[in-house]
């Protein structure tokens, strides 16, 4: 996947972040607990990932696109054909209007996805890893759901999220 040397950072510059040693955050990277690409022979690892190990709760937009997956997970599961070819659809539409720019390495991850079957898609709706959080920021399933379904689970998220709120 494609991305901007902006979002990238050294491992030593995650090791401040954290506020542990470069060494750790290598290890993070080899054991998979810290996604990561190489350029050359170093390591680099984007921003929103790093940050994503200081914890916290996730944002509301994060948790509220993560219930609306859910859903388009459930739908997947019952009429896979269908879903997977609306999202194909959708993201060839996609592409056309983002041409370039940050939203087409996403596109991209998103064909990657759909190629390599259900199983990698039920994993990036679900997943609360940090690729798949900023993924589905930049979903191909709109209309997987109806109206009347999008409201009913918008209208049990903001409960949902008052309550975790208020807690």
């Amino acid at each position: 996947m494609l991305m901007e040397s902006v979002d990238l950072l050294t491992t030593g510059q995650v090791a401040r972040l954290l506020g542990c040693s470069r060494q750790h955050v290598v290890d993070l990277c080899t054991s998979g607990a810290l996604p990561y690409v190489s350029v050359g022979t170093h390591r680099r690892i984007r921003r929103l990932d790093a940050e994503a190990l200081r914890g916290g709760k996730p944002r509301r937009e994060q948790e509220q696109s993560l219930w609306l997956h859910r859903a388009v997970a459930g739908r997947l599961a019952t009429d896979c054909p269908s879903v997977m070819a609306l999202a194909r659809s959708n993201l060839s539409q996609l592409r056309e209007v983002h041409p370039s720019g940050n939203a087409t390495a996403w596109l991209r991850r998103w064909d990657e996805v759909l190629d390599s079957g259900p199983d990698a898609v039920f994993e990036a709706l679900l997943s609360r890893a940090e690729w798949a959080v900023e993924l589905r920021q930049n979903s191909p399933f709109a209309g997987a759901l109806s109206t009347e379904e999008r409201q009913q689970i918008l209208r049990s998220f903001r409960g949902h999220w008052r309550n975790s709120t208020v807690a």
